[in-house]
């Protein structure tokens, strides 16, 4: 399994903007699902973005939905994830990865975007530093 790059991490004041990408030059991502999550430190990975392989339907978890905005783009093979109005607690390490389906479900009451049991591997993520 390839791991997907990640570039477009960075440091931003709180309320700030960045534009993440996810590419590879090993296979068309056209064909997959392909989910965007973080890892902050001390905490566990958090699914935060989904874009479908079908019709190209977008699932966001509740932490970032409003502010996030996951898309594909067919010819540059990359999928972006356009993050506004950014808050400290976003700061995090973000990767994407391929995977069959996107999963969306309600735990705690809040919803979550969630790994299929084939999930590809993340990539090694980009740094986003969100100061206040």
């Amino acid at each position: 399994q390839v791991q997907l790059v990640e570039s477009g991490g960075g440091l931003v004041q709180s309320g700030g903007s960045l534009r993440l990408s996810c590419t590879t030059s090993r296979f068309t991502l056209d064909k997959y699902a392909i989910v965007w999550s973080r890892l902050a430190s001390g905490k566990a990975r958090e699914g935060v973005a989904c874009i479908d392989n079908r019709d190209d339907t977008t699932y966001y978890s509740d932490s970032v939905k409003g502010r996030f905005t996951i898309s594909r783009d067919s010819a540059e093979n990359t999928v972006y994830l356009q993050m506004n109005s950014l808050k400290p607690e976003d700061t995090a390490i973000y990767s994407c990865a391929t995977d069959i389906i996107c999963a969306w479900a309600v735990i705690g009451r809040e919803g979550h975007v969630l790994p299929s049991g084939q999930i590809g591997p993340w990539g090694q993520g980009t740094q986003v530093t969100v100061a206040s």
